[in-house]
């Protein structure tokens, strides 16, 4: 049996960092080598997720985590604010980021993609690890070739910060790949309420629904004469994410570079 992989999770005590850090503590072909964040205090991680002691203390020192405890992956779910530069000093100090942050512009991308060719280790970034999710987007893109009348809609809770969300973005874009632009609708339409028609991309629209009490759901809508088809995929639970995190971590030991988009590991 090889050894298991060693992560490092930054943005432990967050809500979807404490679900990596529960996928590695349980699961034997990983091991928690460091855990970082800003908030939680010096607790042990275990704590966080209710296990017995893992005799890893948090710490809020990301470049010394990486320095002392030399982890082969990195998996961040913190914000776009920090995202960015914990990603340029995990590739700079050899581990392969893992990366479920969204708001990376194209620019950085491919600047983090180099750097990761330079030291010759794998790097993922990731608008969506739900393995349903991703299906549903490579379904939406496929039926773009034949019902390129399309609108996206996706749904988050009242507190997320970007719009639309990433994987709304990485849809649209993985839609654009087998469509041609085709402006919808009315030519002569108005909007008498700004924003009623939602954000433009590429000829089709795309809403994005802010509410309390919403997780995370995404549907795309096709229409065309006579007919319509709905694609639609619902989280329940940011545990439901975690076997996507898991091959993400395992996937990036395998090559050299940046990819940006889980779709590339679903065949």
């Amino acid at each position: 049996m090889s050894d298991p992989i060693k992560v490092a999770v930054v943005g432990a005590g967050g809500r979807m960092g404490k679900e990596v850090v529960r996928l590695v503590l349980e699961d034997p072909e990983l091991e928690l080598v460091a855990a970082v964040d800003r908030s939680a205090g010096e607790v042990d991680a275990a704590s966080l997720v209710g296990l017995p002691a893992s005799g890893i203390i948090i710490t809020t020192d990301i470049e010394l985590a990486f320095v002392e405890q030399k982890p082969d992956v990195m998996v961040d779910f913190t914000t776009p604010e920090f995202a960015y530069t914990n990603t340029f000093l995990a590739i700079k100090h050899g581990v392969r980021p893992v990366i479920g942050t969204t708001g990376f512009t194209p620019e950085q991308i491919e600047e983090l993609d180099k750097l990761c060719q330079a030291k010759e280790i794998g790097g993922l970034i990731a608008p969506n690890f739900s393995i349903g999710a991703i299906l549903m987007m490579k379904f939406a893109a496929q039926a773009s070739k034949y019902f390129p009348h399309l609108e996206i809609i996706e749904y988050h809770g009242d507190q997320k910060l970007d719009a639309p969300s990433g994987t709304a973005i990485k849809t649209a874009e993985m839609i654009v790949e087998n469509r041609k632009e085709l402006r919808q609708g009315n030519p002569k339409e108005e909007e008498t309420i700004e924003g009623a028609r939602g954000g433009y991309y590429n000829g089709f629209r795309i809403h994005s629904v802010r509410l309390p009490g919403v997780f995370a759901q995404q549907e795309v809508i096709l229409g065309g004469f006579g007919q319509s088809l709905k694609i639609r995929h619902d989280s329940y639970e940011r545990a439901g994410y975690m076997p996507g995190v898991k091959v993400g971590i395992q996937k990036v030991m395998e090559y050299t570079g940046l990819v940006y988009g889980f779709e590339q590991f679903i065949d």
